[in-house]
């Protein structure tokens, strides 16, 4: 089979994380079976269109490495691949199926639509359309057309019988036609819906599977029925689960799911938006959670997507972006990290000079688990002033010994000061030999000393980060702390 999928976002809204779970399995399906995975922009809902929403599309695959083979970008043999530039091919299949008598103009205006429903939910009946301009006779049709009466197309759904599709997650799925109204696929503007849109161009640039949420279940038979009455052949169907949070409930802001792009913002990895993404539905296996982009691409397989819902968990997320940034190479993390400390150091903050950062990397890199940890972790090496007052200095050890921690910040700089060799084993010999003549806990002493220099009770290692951080800067905040005691 010729593989041929497509990632089809309405650009109405910032992509989130289910659209990016269609958009991996179509790639992951495509690249698996060295088919095409196509972009295609469905922009007919032309009263919700967002202005930029389509370049956060993008913006949101080509961050997380999902390139596409054709597209309005890159082109391709079914040009154009945006909706509103293809109204003529909608037009006819619509016009096609009115001669056909599979279809007929409904010239029912909104307040009669709504006044309907208005008394099908109050009779406790399913709201849809009553096919009244279905009885309508051929020459009513065309009398109300020619005095420019506006009017839907509305496709005439069959009286009686089942209409079933297949699809591979969950086999068979029949429903009565009796339960499906006459739904509209061609709106008065011209505007296909996106029941007749996607009938057309799924078939006409011949896309072979058709992933998307089950929320599209209810309208796959309507799909089905278009299909057949246009006389072609279906794709096949693959209605992805749910998306749910922790408490088994619709996937919402509620439970801290995020844009993509905000994800990215927030200092997450893309490998790692990935592989969390992949697990919301398939799985390599019963226990391997951290799997990378080449491993999905040798196994992946419809077969393997559950019809469980997929749950989404934000702690879960944010440790398995701390393990891929732990598989990163220091020199990469150190890349990756630049651009959040200099969007985060302020104005009278040092330059955030990349060999310094990429001597710090080895520090911090398991004590992070998203790239904007980078920034708390490490502020003491750029800012060019430590503020800490005497309480932060003296803690619970010292409180009611504070020349006892004067006593310990001069021995620490006056010894500091001769050390022969600043490097981090020297310094740790010398703090060390010093908390026995200070008769300190270690905890003690390095933690008074930590705090003068770093200004936090939790750092990177200590005697590393003075290695990097530099003698004359040391020894000035070491003086400062003890003004500040003073």
């Amino acid at each position: 089979m010729n593989v041929r999928t497509r990632y089809a976002p309405s650009p109405t809204g910032t992509p989130h994380l289910a659209n990016m779970r269609v958009a991996l399995f179509d790639w992951l399906l495509a690249r698996r079976n060295g088919g095409a995975f196509i972009l295609r922009i469905e922009d007919t809902d032309q009263n919700r269109l967002v202005e930029g929403a389509v370049d956060e599309q993008i913006e949101a695959l080509t961050w997380l490495g999902l390139d596409w083979d054709e597209g309005p970008d890159k082109g391709g043999p079914f040009t154009p691949y945006v909706q509103s530039q293809r109204l003529n091919l909608y037009q006819d299949a619509a016009q096609r199926l009115l001669t056909e008598d599979k279809a007929y103009p409904c010239f029912c205006t909104a307040e009669r639509l709504d006044q309907l429903r208005a008394r099908q939910t109050a009779a406790k009946q399913a709201p849809g359309y009553d096919r009244l301009c279905r009885w309508l006779t051929p020459a009513d049709r065309q009398q109300r057309i020619a005095a420019g009466e506006p009017y839907v197309v509305r496709f005439a759904v069959p009286l009686e019988g089942e209409t079933g599709f297949a699809d591979v997650i969950r086999g068979e799925v029949v429903v009565q036609n009796s339960t499906l109204d006459d739904f509209v696929i061609l709106k008065s503007d011209g505007y296909p819906t996106y029941h007749l849109a996607s009938v057309v161009d799924d078939h006409h640039m011949q896309i072979s599977h058709v992933i998307r949420g089950e929320e599209w279940i209810p309208s796959a038979p309507r799909h089905q029925l278009l299909h057949q009455a246009l006389g072609i052949g279906p794709p096949f169907f693959v209605h992805l689960p749910l998306i749910l949070g922790p408490d088994r409930r619709k996937l919402g802001k509620r439970h801290g799911a995020a844009g993509v792009l905000e994800y990215r913002q927030g200092g997450y990895l893309p490998e790692a938006l990935i592989n969390f993404i992949a697990l919301l539905g398939w799985s390599l296996d019963d226990r391997t959670e951290v799997i990378d982009r080449s491993t999905m691409l040798e196994t992946f397989t419809l077969e393997r997507l559950s019809p469980n819902p997929g749950i989404f968990d934000p702690d879960k997320l944010r440790w398995m972006n701390g393990e891929w940034i732990r598989r990163l190479d220091e020199d990469d993390l150190a890349q990756r990290i630049l651009p959040y400390l200099v969007r985060e150091l302020p104005e009278t903050a040092d330059e955030a000079d990349p060999v310094l950062v990429r001597r710090i990397v080895p520090l911090i890199q398991t004590r992070m688990e998203v790239l904007t940890d980078a920034y708390p972790l490490t502020a003491f090496f750029f800012t060019q002033e430590i503020l800490v007052t005497a309480d932060d200095l003296l803690g619970k050890r010292f409180r009611d010994e504070p020349a006892a921690a004067v006593m310990a910040l001069d021995t620490a700089a006056k010894a500091l000061a001769g050390l022969a060799a600043w490097t981090h084993t020297e310094i740790e010999g010398l703090m060390r030999a010093l908390t026995e003549e200070l008769g300190l806990k270690p905890r003690d002493f390095f933690g008074l000393v930590r705090m003068a220099v770093t200004g936090a009770a939790v750092s990177p290692p200590l005697f590393e980060s003075l290695e990097i951080l530099g003698r004359e800067k040391t020894l000035e905040r070491l003086a400062r702390a003890r003004m500040v005691l003073e």
